[in-house]
């Protein structure tokens, strides 16, 4: 955990905070009574139902350990929250290498490059190796990326648009609202209520921008940061913010002309909507930017495995719908994550978010083996391969896994190293290749 002038916390999955002061203990973080109960709070307001109407699904644990007390436990889901007060809690993923647990710098530059692979995520090309990431949060790398996006743009110029505007002039011009005219004029004939067009910077996208470097400077930590984003908001200044977020965005012009705002704009989406995928919600919580790991895993995967299929004639497709576990009538959808097709061969993937260890079938859950077995019957599947992230506790264990059963189903457990970068997704993509026997190699 790292503490700095101001309260500040960096722990990684399966970490736990606890408001013992008496437990002292490298997984369990002490935190002060108060923002202990804030962010329990933030935890219990974000619980959502399951898509599968099982166990709901939560940003944080919430448990009771004996000899210890009440603990909140990050679980899958990776990134920043900043609370009210100021303190900052930044949450990383869970990542061994061959030899040991990552550091935090090591930790941070695969997370967000594994974030490259997510479409919501503006930063594909970005190169990381000028920042310190043992020193700055994943919130301020990003703010960082964001005031680089914002001085091109201000560069380059910011664009006008025509906006309507009403006003009780002095002056005639445009159009007279004759209901208003009459109203507030009858006593004043040296008046006229009008309505005409202004050429300026208030156009929708403006507005984001503005708003996004307001939002900024108030959960912004770095001070270098802050003078830059104080810069940029007095070259906004002639745009008002935006008032409506969602309704501005559905405004926002995506034409040839305005195609220098497309990345700024994408980080106001993330910024504004607090995360990428959902917003969130809590008093004690100032704002909160978190990524679900099974996702970001998922994606992470299938982008990568796109690069390792070296042959023609193959396809991979995310999260298909094809088949359901009954045809008539028609019901409980199949989704598996991956779906490689390559002529009459299809092999199955579903990522898994989840340390497995050396204990009997390795922690691998009954659930997720039933669901491995009917992609393997619904689909033909050649074999079934369940992908986990790598952990040291199976340096001992002998690979490749392999569940088989007398009717020809085959479930095979594989690893992803993923300090090792694209190798071990490259690793998967010839054993697909072998498996596959696909008809087309180049």
């Amino acid at each position: 955990m790292r503490m700095m002038n101001k309260l500040s916390y960096t722990l990684k999955e399966y970490d736990s905070f606890t408001k013992n002061p008496n437990i002292r203990s490298a997984s369990y973080h002490f935190m002060p009574e108060s923002l202990f109960d804030q962010l329990e709070e933030f935890v219990l307001s974000n619980r959502q139902e399951s898509a599968t109407g099982t166990d709901p699904i939560e940003l944080m644990t919430i448990t009771s350990k004996r000899g210890i007390g009440k603990v909140i436990s990050a679980r899958n889901y990776v990134g920043m929250i900043t609370m009210t007060n100021g303190t900052e809690i930044e949450i990383l993923p869970k990542l061994y290498s061959r030899n040991d647990e990552s550091s935090a710098g090591e930790t941070k530059k695969v997370f967000l490059h594994m974030l490259r692979s997510l479409k919501e995520m503006p930063f594909k090309h970005f190169n990381f190796s000028n920042l310190n990431l043992e020193k700055h949060s994943i919130l301020e790398v990003f703010i960082r990326m964001f005031i680089e996006e914002a001085y091109v743009l201000v560069k380059r110029g910011l664009k006008s648009a025509y906006t309507g505007n009403q006003d009780n002039e002095y002056f005639y011009k445009g159009k007279l609202n004759f209901s208003e005219h009459i109203r507030l004029n009858a006593a004043h004939k040296e008046r006229f209520y009008i309505e005409y067009d202004i050429f300026n910077v208030n156009r929708p996208e403006n507005r984001l921008i503005k708003t996004t470097i307001e939002l900024l400077r108030k959960v912004c930590s770095s001070r270098k940061s802050r003078k830059d984003l104080h810069i940029l908001l007095a070259a906004f200044e002639a745009a008002d913010f935006s008032l409506d977020h969602a309704q501005d965005f559905a405004e926002v012009t995506s034409d040839r002309n305005m195609s220098e705002y497309g990345k700024i704009l994408q980080w106001c989406k993330v910024f504004l909507n607090r995360n990428s995928f959902t917003p969130f919600k809590g008093s004690g919580v100032a704002y909160a930017l978190l990524f679900p790991m099974e996702k970001v895993f998922e994606s992470y995967v299938a982008t990568q495995l796109r690069g390792a299929l070296t042959y023609t004639g193959v396809s991979v497709k995310t999260q298909d719908r094809l088949h359901h576990l009954y045809d008539d009538p028609r019901r409980f959808s199949l989704r598996p994550d991956i779906v490689v097709n390559s002529g009459e061969s299809t092999v199955v993937l579903d990522t898994k978010w989840k340390l497995l260890s050396s204990t009997r079938d390795y922690g691998i859950s009954q659930a997720d083996m039933y669901q491995a077995y009917a992609y393997h019957s619904k689909y033909n599947a050649r074999t079934v391969i369940l992908v986990y992230p790598w952990t040291n506790a199976l340096s001992e264990i002998a690979m490749p896994i392999v569940y088989r059963s007398n009717d020809g189903v085959s479930v095979q457990i594989r690893f992803i190293d993923l300090t090792e970068g694209s190798g071990s997704i490259g690793n998967l993509g010839a054993l697909i290749e072998e498996i596959g026997d696909p008809p087309n190699r180049r």
